[in-house]
Formats: C-alpha cells, sequence, structure tokens
C-alpha cells in the first residue's frame, strides 16, 4: 500500500476531479465493495488525449476513488484526511476475493499503459525524445532537490542568515503599501532604496549578527552531522578548513626560521672543510714525486 501522505495528496486531487461516480443505494455500506461497472469507469484517468499517457492507479488507489465519496456523503462533518484513513482501514480488512476486481482492473491498466506507451514513444521525432529526456531529468533533480531539503529540515539544519534588505521587510510587511504581496515588496523595495545610509546601519548590523549566528549554529550542527555519521551534508569548505595544516604562531615560525639558518650554516661549514680537506690531499699528492 503507498504511503499515506502520498495516498492523500492524490487522492484529494483526483475526487476533485472526478466527483463524478453514481452509486445506488447498495452501496451505500461503507465496507461495500462496487461491482466491476464502476471500476472499469476509472479507466479515463490512465491516458490523456494528448500529451504521453499516465500511468495507471493502483488497486488500492482505485478503492479510495470509489468509496470516497459515499463516505463524504455519509460522515459531511469528517474532515477528508480522517475519511482517507477510514478507507485505508476498510482496505486492510478486505478479503483477496474482494480486493481482486481492483486488482484485476489495475493490472489490464497497466497492459493498456505500455501499449499507448509504445504507441506514443514510436510518434515522436528524435528531437521530442531529447527534450522529454531533458525535462525527465529537470523533473528528477527536482525531486531530488525537494528531499533534500525536506531532509535537511527534519535535521534541523540552521536558517541561512537574512540580508538587510529582508530583515528590513519582515518588520514593515505588515503596513507596507498594496494590496496583494507583489505590491507590497516593490513599495517596500522602493522606501529601501530612498533610505540614507544612516538608517540601513541598524538592519546592516541585524545583519552581521545574524551571520554569526549561522556561523555558530552551523558549526554545532555539522559537529553532529560527524557524530551521527552524516559527513555527506558537512558544506566542503568545512571539509577543506579541516585538511589544511593549522596555521604556525609567530614563536613556531621564528623557531623554525632559526632552525633552518643553524642548518644552512652547518652545511656551509661542511662544505668549507670538505673543500679544504680535498685541496690538502691533492697538494700532497702532487708534491709526492719530488721527494722520490
Amino acid at each position: 500500500m503507498a504511503p499515506f501522505s502520498l495516498m492523500t495528496a492524490s487522492v484529494s486531487l483526483l475526487a476533485k476531479s472526478f466527483n463524478v461516480f453514481s452509486c445506488t443505494s447498495s452501496l451505500a455500506r461503507c465496507t461495500g465493495v462496487l461491482p466491476a461497472v464502476f471500476i472499469n469507469s476509472v479507466k479515463c484517468l490512465t491516458s490523456q488525449a494528448s500529451g504521453p499517457p499516465k500511468r495507471p492507479l493502483n488497486g488500492y488507489m482505485r478503492y479510495v476513488l470509489q468509496q470516497q465519496p459515499v463516505m463524504t456523503r455519509q460522515n459531511p462533518e469528517i474532515k477528508s484526511v480522517d475519511i482517507i484513513r477510514k478507507i485505508a482501514q476498510q482496505w486492510r480488512t478486505l478479503s483477496p476475493e474482494e480486493k481482486r476486481p481492483f486488482e484485476e482492473a489495475s493490472l489490464r491498466a497497466r497492459e493498456q499503459f505500455k501499449v499507448d506507451l509504445q504507441r506514443y514513444q514510436a510518434q515522436l521525432t528524435p528531437a521530442q525524445v531529447q527534450q522529454q529526456a531533458l525535462e525527465k531529468r529537470q523533473r528528477m533533480a527536482k525531486r531530488k532537490a525537494i528531499r533534500k531539503k525536506r531532509e535537511l529540515t527534519i535535521l534541523g539544519k540552521p536558517k541561512r542568515p537574512r540580508s538587510p534588505f529582508n530583515i528590513f521587510m519582515s518588520e514593515h510587511f505588515e503596513e507596507a503599501r498594496g494590496t496583494t504581496t507583489q505590491a507590497k515588496m516593490k513599495s517596500l523595495l522602493e522606501d529601501w532604496k530612498n533610505m540614507f545610509s544612516h538608517q540601513k546601519q541598524v538592519y546592516t548590523q541585524l545583519a552581521e549578527d545574524d551571520k554569526i549566528r549561522y556561523k555558530n549554529e552551523m558549526k554545532s550542527w555539522e559537529e553532529h552531522m560527524v557524530e551521527i555519521g552524516r559527513e555527506d551534508l558537512i558544506r566542503d569548505q568545512t571539509l577543506s578548513a579541516k585538511k589544511k595544516p593549522a596555521a604556525k604562531t609567530p614563536a613556531a615560525r621564528k623557531g623554525t626560521k632559526k632552525a633552518k639558518a643553524v642548518k644552512k650554516a652547518g652545511a656551509t661549514t661542511k662544505s668549507n672543510t670538505t673543500r679544504k680537506t680535498t685541496k690538502s690531499i691533492s697538494t700532497k699528492t702532487v708534491r709526492s714525486p719530488k721527494k722520490t
């Protein structure tokens, strides 16, 4: 069975668009299962006159679409979420024989979907195929970004610091001129541009304080992510800062320079001694024939 949140969103949209099913008096019971003639009427949801065919609904979603109008008429005071919950409970209590009509209808719709999809793809030009592939990648990237944002929100990632104008806008949005959000934002932008520098300084300082808040909260949050094994969520700049060696203090740099100087002086002395020894040996070698 599909996740409850996905089922709720899908059913709410589909039930608003297709609230035209007629039910007899014998179908008024909540636990009843509608005959196959009503199940097949959902077939129009699996195809589209223009554009690619839509994926068919599974057996559970078909059951929800059939039972939702009945439950709404019987319980007008209950919220849609509670109605979906009741229908989900009914579906779990159904026997395999009662579920079979919906599952068989879903299976037939899937087979028809494959045929329609092949027919649709066969009439596409190469340019259209490339365009569809591009749109699919964009949709997948958007979904991935939404999932990642939702995950970061659940993990408690701190909010980014606000700019001076954002702080000004949040404080004066209610009394701003205009009736729509866009008009108010436009008027606030004009007011911001007409403000003097000393008037903006207050919001600039608040923005600087917010940057400090964000920096401290991000440091604590990233340390917590390391503790729970989510290093993949740490920023690249934080990782690169950890890889860099720690900066040396002035005293350490001075000691290093002194050690290098001593080492260089020792190397020079050793080189001079080597030259003198070599010169002495060569002199003795030249003088030895005269003695003979």
